[in-house]
């Protein structure tokens, strides 16, 4: 494996793992394949802001230097993705970067940038429905400080299958209203403040099934840095 392009021009080890791995989204890139997700729209949901040309140059870099190959047929979204031996390789390099920037970047510059899409994204991706009732569960999200076109979203449970993602009204009635503000459900996803402490001060209100409502902190999941300790720089 080598580096398609040197920026560093050195053998040193770690300036040939930065020519690979240091360009603008890629260890993101990385991070969303290591979850499984393979194809090109996925990695675009899962990636919101980066762009479908940047995502596609990357994926080709990626392939270049031995870390991602194609499966599937070409073009369109019927190529799947999947990470080399290589590829695999990196995941604890992503997980310590994670780690670092969970514990010592600061809460305050964490939620300057919040994207409701790739928020829910991960709820999605990240939801147990174990402990939801048997049978389809629906639960809508409404984010009251958003504007009208991204304030709903839907979660669509259905046993045996992975959670289904709308931003569309799907038509089935709604089992869990979930009624909160950006900021505060990305709090609780991230795990910076918890679930019933927002309950308590109304930042966050739950409506319908009990059974969703008492069980909400555990279907919901979390970030998988949330358990990790704050650090003070």
């Amino acid at each position: 494996m080598s580096p398609s392009a040197s920026r560093h021009k050195q053998f040193c080890p770690l300036a040939m793992a930065s020519d690979v791995l240091g360009g603008r989204w890629t260890m993101m890139l990385l991070s969303e394949l290591l979850r499984g997700t393979s194809r090109f729209n996925d990695l675009r949901r899962g990636l919101p802001r980066m762009s479908p040309a940047l995502l596609s140059k990357r994926l080709k870099e990626l392939e270049a230097a031995g870390l991602v190959a194609r499966s599937g047929a070409e073009g369109g979204d019927g190529t799947d993705y999947v990470l080399t031996d290589a590829g695999l390789a990196v995941e604890p390099i992503v997980d310590a970067m994670g780690d670092w920037g969970h514990r010592w970047v600061t809460t305050q510059a964490t939620m300057e940038h919040l994207d409701v899409k790739l928020l829910m994204w991960n709820l999605r991706r990240n939801l147990k429905p174990d402990p939801m009732p048997p049978g389809r569960s629906v639960v809508q999200f409404v984010y009251r400080d958003l504007p009208i076109d991204t304030r709903n979203w839907w979660l669509l449970v259905e046993p045996g299958c992975d959670a289904d993602l709308c931003s569309v009204d799907p038509g089935y009635d709604v089992d869990l209203y979930v009624t909160t503000d950006l900021r505060t459900m990305t709090e609780v996803w991230m795990g910076y403040a918890p679930a019933g402490e927002a309950l308590d001060n109304g930042r966050l209100i739950l409506v319908g099934n009990r059974a969703l409502e008492v069980t909400f902190q555990t279907w919901l999941g979390s970030s998988r840095y949330a358990g990790r300790e704050k650090c003070v720089a």
